[in-house]
């Protein structure tokens, strides 16, 4: 692997709790950072500061709501087309069961469930759309965030239309992603390009949580599980994984099987456009 000093990762919801503290840890080792957040103030301020914090002024700041399907595609490429390499993709950007005024259900403006939305349909358009040049950049990670707290995917009533949850959707959202996870690792295998995905640590506090739930790790337990994945060379050939903090852990049983990961692959592809680009399911 490169030295982190000669890379370039771009991080999602990087204006805020885990997402800056992961950034401004990079940030002091000169990594090229790209961060994105869906608020311009907020995300020119992170850039302000981390380059004042660590003296790196290669620290970019590109917006995007993801709860558009066409912002998180026109992020993907505006990174390929502004980056000659991408070593480093870290999935963070999330809207979480306990955050203030989502607790009841809402659509993204595709029209779909909000949490399957944002915390799955666009890191896997993002992803996907990003691993030509990923594959390029060989060797290159992806890291996905997700949580211990997983819900099998419900293929009959996806989007919660029927009845809905707001603990359920987040859940089912964030065992989709290990899914992902488990189904492009498979893809990639022999390409240089690893993916792995982890449940950081348990209510750190952060927007999703203060105020809502008590806190139980600090934002530090979480940056340090994350930067293993990101940066560990033990890890340079590891793939498939799924950890819960610094350890290989087990997520949910759907998440092994490959007959539901293909559902679940057609579905996203239909879902985010990309079966009609690429002219039918992969």
């Amino acid at each position: 692997m490169r030295p982190i000093a000669d890379q370039t990762i771009l991080i999602t919801g990087a204006t805020g709790g885990l997402g800056k503290s992961l950034a401004a840890e990079l940030a002091a080792s000169g990594t090229t950072l790209l961060l994105h957040g869906r608020d311009d103030g907020k995300g020119q301020d992170t850039v302000r500061e981390l380059q004042r914090r660590s003296g790196n002024r290669r620290v970019r700041w590109y917006r995007a709501d993801l709860s558009s399907l066409r912002e998180a595609g026109d992020l993907a490429n505006r990174v390929a087309g502004e980056h000659g390499r991408l070593d480093g993709l870290v999935n963070n950007a999330g809207v979480g069961y306990a955050t203030p005024g989502a607790d009841g259900r809402r659509e993204s403006r595709d029209g779909h469930e909000l949490r399957f939305a944002v915390n799955y349909l666009a890191p896997y358009l993002l992803t996907r759309r990003l691993v030509p040049l990923l594959v390029r950049s060989a060797p290159a990670r992806v890291v996905n965030v997700v949580s211990v707290g997983q819900a099998p995917v419900n293929f009959a009533d996806v989007m919660q239309e029927r009845s809905y949850d707001g603990i359920r959707a987040y859940r089912q959202s964030k065992l989709a992603l290990i899914m992902f996870t488990f189904d492009l690792a498979a893809e990639l295998a022999g390409s240089g390009v690893t993916v792995n995905c982890l449940h950081p640590a348990t209510l750190m506090p952060t927007t999703m949580v203060l105020g809502r739930i008590e806190p139980e790790a600090s934002v530090d337990e979480g940056v340090r599980a994350t930067m293993q994945l990101i940066t560990s060379p033990v890890l340079e050939n590891v793939t498939g994984r799924y950890h819960e903090g610094l350890e290989a852990a087990a997520a949910l049983g759907q998440a092994y099987d490959e007959n539901e990961r293909r559902r679940l692959r057609e579905l996203s592809d239909r879902l985010t456009g990309l079966a009609a680009a690429a002219g039918g399911p992969r």
